[in-house]
């Protein structure tokens, strides 16, 4: 069942005290920059001129979903994001599935977003004339590396510093989000010195099916602004806060996305992109000359990938710990440390994972691979928002969908639109990882469900013991018929 947190195991609960200003910057924390950082550089090819339309598609995509995903965090504002709203809607099997692409997407994004670290560390030190050794600069199998050093040195200082308590993590995250926009707009103002209109003549030079195909990888740019909704036992007011926080984050991330993917191509040709490793970097040294510059960028990136990994990590370990008090993943996973306030144990065991996968696993396409699971997870949401609107129209709601039921079909339909235009090798990877989630769910989670031991009488009893709880009132009556 999903609970106020420490009700479910009589451990001590997460602390709330996270405001709408903090809850923003998790949003804005978990996705600003991963696109223009990591991502732009292989978009651009694909897209052409056109990236900022293709940056726009996927806004419009992430916004749809967004919407909905503020109506369920007002409506059932616990821990876990779309697994609990899923859960509390449509049942405890497809809430798995919800979940389990969740842990694609939080888990492998913050490995592919660290993996880019050592790329801005080195342009970093070339200002001082120096790099790092190849050997600890990129995993096994790329470019004589053995270890990616720099993603696996900011993933544990993350991981650190999220088991010391959320409250403190939301003000260092506050602080970096500050850092990264500040040097995003000294980009947009310096590049926009150097803006060449004729660069969009040829708008889209690969067609209307290569803006496609880049607004598909670049939704990946927009994975993390659901990561507020992961808060919401450690929100002062989730119910007001939380739809405030996922909006207002959507409107930052999209309108910075866009300026400055305007001024990139606007100083440098569509083809320049290409094979470009920290192409904002190598454009700021190009236009300014000014080496100290393109290091206060280079600083300002490693910082901006900082946030990302610490509020995506944030988001991963609250989801895995729903789905352990629902019994779906061990108990470890729940476990609420009476010192910090925060899962200690769960926090080391993912955030140990996650280093080692991005210290010594090429991913390469795999972000490709997190759109496709975050996709299915956004779409899931939209459904829900139908499901519950209908199930329960009584149920207490302090923000609506504007223009239902249109709005969450077509938030729908464009993650569809979206996974469609993924290439094969994607839904190859995606299919082999919900065939694990499968034989996970059936192996372990089935049998260690509270719902599979939960008999109609306690049912009735629950139901009848907590009426106020608007959390248990909407998940119960789904979850028993699930079974």
């Amino acid at each position: 069942m999903i609970r106020e947190s420490g009700t479910s195991t009589g451990g001590p609960a997460l602390r709330r005290s996270l405001g709408v200003w903090q809850l923003t910057m998790i949003s804005v924390g978990a996705t600003l920059g991963t696109g223009i950082l990591v991502v732009l550089g292989s978009s651009v090819p694909l897209a052409g001129p056109a990236i900022f339309i293709s940056f726009l598609v996927a806004g419009l995509a992430a916004l749809l979903s967004a919407v909905s995903y503020a109506e369920m965090a007002g409506a059932v504002p616990v821990s876990g994001s779309s697994y609990s709203y899923a859960y509390a809607t449509m049942g405890e099997g497809i809430a798995w599935i919800c979940g389990w692409c969740l842990v694609l997407e939080y888990a492998v994004s913050v490995a592919a977003v660290a993996v880019g670290a050592s790329e801005y560390v080195n342009e970093a030190l070339s200002t001082a004339g120096l790099s790092l050794p190849a050997a600890v600069a990129a995993p096994p199998g790329a470019d004589g590396g053995l270890l990616n050093l720099p993603a696996v040195v900011i993933i544990a200082l993350a991981m650190l510093l999220l088991v010391r308590g959320a409250r403190e993590s939301a003000w260092v995250n506050t602080a970096m989000v500050v850092i990264k926009v500040a040097v995003l707009l000294l980009f947009i103002a310096i590049a926009f010195t150097a803006f060449n209109a004729g660069h969009f003549q040829t708008l889209l030079p690969m067609g209307a099916a290569g803006m496609s195909a880049a607004a598909s990888r670049l939704f990946f740019s927009y994975i993390g602004f659901d990561a507020a909704s992961t808060a919401g036992e450690e929100a002062r007011n989730p119910q007001r806060d939380l739809p405030r926080a996922i909006l207002l984050s959507m409107a930052i991330v999209t309108g910075l996305y866009i300026l400055v993917a305007l001024a990139a191509v606007g100083a440098r040709e569509w083809t320049w992109f290409d094979g470009t490793e920290a192409a904002l970097v190598q454009i700021l040294e190009e236009l300014t000359h000014q080496p100290w510059i393109a290091l206060l960028f280079a600083l300002g990136s490693i910082v901006a990938i900082a946030s990302i990994v610490l509020t995506v990590l944030y988001g991963q370990t609250r989801i895995l710990m729903s789905m352990s008090r629902d019994g779906l993943v061990p108990a470890v996973f729940g476990r609420v440390s009476a010192r910090t306030g925060t899962p200690v144990a769960g926090t080391l065991i993912v955030g140990t994972a996650v280093a080692l996968t991005a210290g010594l696993v090429p991913l390469g396409e795999l972000a490709d691979a997190t759109s496709i699971g975050t996709l299915f997870a956004f779409a899931l949401v939209n459904l829900s928002v139908i499901y519950l609107r209908r199930s329960r129209p009584d149920l207490p709601r302090t923000f609506r969908v504007p223009l239902y039921p249109a709005t969450p079909i077509l938030g729908t339909l464009m993650c569809i639109y979206l996974m469609a235009n993924l290439g094969p090798g994607t839904w190859w990877v995606f299919g082999a990882w919900m065939a694990v989630g499968a034989a996970v769910y059936f192996g372990y989670g089935r049998r260690h469900s509270r719902v599979a031991a939960l008999s109609q009488a306690d049912y009735e009893h629950l139901s009848a013991q907590a009426p106020e709880d608007t959390a248990v009132e909407a998940v119960v009556p789904a979850a028993v018929p699930a079974r």
